[in-house]
């Protein structure tokens, strides 16, 4: 949880409240952003389950991944893209806030018998995303000298805790993951994370900054909804291996994705 307190406070101390504000101004692009990620990704994820024959706890981990937007690694895949960073923390909280009214509805439909606790999903939310994003803007706004000090710490903390994060995946699961060679699982998921950013992408309006954002904030689900699910729902542990394998080899396509619009911004400026 470290990598998303920290990073949420990193972006608090970086931006303006009008800043992160001022993106959803655009009714538009609101509608768009929900229609990507509460529609088109579940529908991807229902589809891809049935085109690709996985184990029923694989299935369901990729449905929950499908009905789960709103992760906070989407600002520092923004900064990888040169996208606009203000927007990618308005919707990290748009639709971490739209997670928690929609999980509960359709994750039911979804998957029959799992059931997703609103308040369960929401404290956490809150507590590790929200009160760190709403500390730095108030330290910003009124210690501004101090809040550059404490940016730039809060942002090294973040990203050393992502590389800790990582490996510490991949060292203690390493075996799990290994067991899903073969299953289907990896292809399933990076064709879901895939198909989602171009979704995102072609959603995204004019803007190549905007569009970015929300290719990248499709692609990228969030992991803290699904596992907090997971872990209170069932008992099979390939659920939580698939949630794992998805998000790290779900990275594969946003990094690619993401070099990729940095490259293209800059050669649109450089032809400009």
């Amino acid at each position: 949880m470290s990598f998303i307190v920290t990073c949420m406070l990193a972006m608090g101390l970086k931006l303006s409240f009008r800043e992160i504000v001022a993106p959803l101004g655009n009714p538009s692009r609101v509608i768009l952003a929900l229609v990507a990620n509460f529609f088109l990704a579940p529908a991807l994820a229902w589809g891809i389950t049935q085109l690709i024959p996985l184990h029923p706890s694989y299935t369901t981990s990729l449905l929950l991944l499908g009905a789960a937007a709103g992760a906070p690694f989407l600002p520092k895949l923004t900064e990888i893209a040169q996208g606009d960073l203000g927007y990618s923390v308005a919707l990290t909280v748009l639709l971490t806030l739209g997670s928690i009214v929609f999980l509960p509805l359709a994750l039911p439909f979804l998957i029959p018998g799992l059931k997703a606790d609103p308040g369960d999903l929401a404290l956490p939310l809150i507590f590790f995303m929200m009160l760190p994003l709403l500390l730095g803007l108030g330290i910003k706004r009124f210690f501004p000298s101090f809040s550059q000090v404490l940016y730039q710490i809060s942002n090294r903390v973040s990203q050393g805790s992502l590389i800790l994060l990582t490996a510490l995946l991949i060292g203690l699961n390493f075996q799990a993951i290994a067991a899903t060679v073969g299953s289907g699982a990896i292809a399933a998921s990076m064709l879901f994370v895939s198909l989602s950013i171009g979704g995102g992408f072609l959603l995204g309006g004019k803007d190549l900054r905007q569009k970015s954002v929300l290719a990248l904030g499709t692609g990228q689900r969030n992991i803290a909804a699904t596992l907090a699910i997971a872990n209170s729902n069932f008992s099979d542990p390939k659920v939580v291996t698939m949630l794992l394998v998805a998000s790290l080899f779900g990275l594969v396509p946003l990094m690619i994705a993401g070099l990729w619009m940095r490259g293209e911004r800059g050669r649109r400026l450089g032809g400009s």
